[in-house]
């Protein structure tokens, strides 16, 4: 795989802040995905949720279940918009087929990271992960706490 790059916050359109507290992550993919003209003006403005959705394959293909985006008001009246439509992600076969052996095995499943722009487009993190559990989980936040007691000290011993 590429090295991990940063990405600019200004090309970010969604984050998915509980997968990370949630999994562990093996692997991380970039996938495009197929979108309607309102979807695509809806994440202009950012109106979109991830923390429900989950990434599924089935008959070779992959999709994205439980990502909402929430139509404008101003979306035009030819057309139905549903929030929660069921979005086709686009990935290589070969990847896809990859996936779908690791997803088979026991306790990995693939959830979405974050949406972002790239060259105009709008594209999909999504991740081969594997749940935490609950020690794990509490071992994040008593990591999180800890840090924070540290920032306090080092802000209340520089003043």
């Amino acid at each position: 795989m590429a090295t991990k790059k940063k990405q600019d916050p200004s090309t970010r359109i969604a984050d998915n802040k509980k997968a990370a507290y949630n999994y562990f992550f093996e692997e991380r993919f970039e996938t495009g995905m197929v979108l309607e003209g309102w979807e695509v003006k809806s994440l202009r403005e950012g109106k979109v949720q991830l923390t429900d959705g989950y990434v599924m394959i089935r008959d070779g293909e992959m999709f994205i279940v439980g990502c909402q985006i929430n139509p404008l008001r101003s979306t035009s009246t030819h057309t139905t918009p549903d929030a929660v439509r069921t979005k086709k992600l686009l990935l290589h076969k070969e990847q896809i087929r990859r996936l779908t052996g690791k997803v088979e095995q026991k306790g990995y499943t693939l959830v979405p990271i974050n949406l972002h722009w790239k060259a105009g487009k709008v594209k999909c993190e999504i991740a081969l992960a594997k749940g935490k559990a609950e020690h794990d989980k509490r071992d994040v936040i008593k990591d999180r706490e800890g840090k924070r007691e540290v920032e306090r000290a080092m802000k209340s011993r520089s003043r």
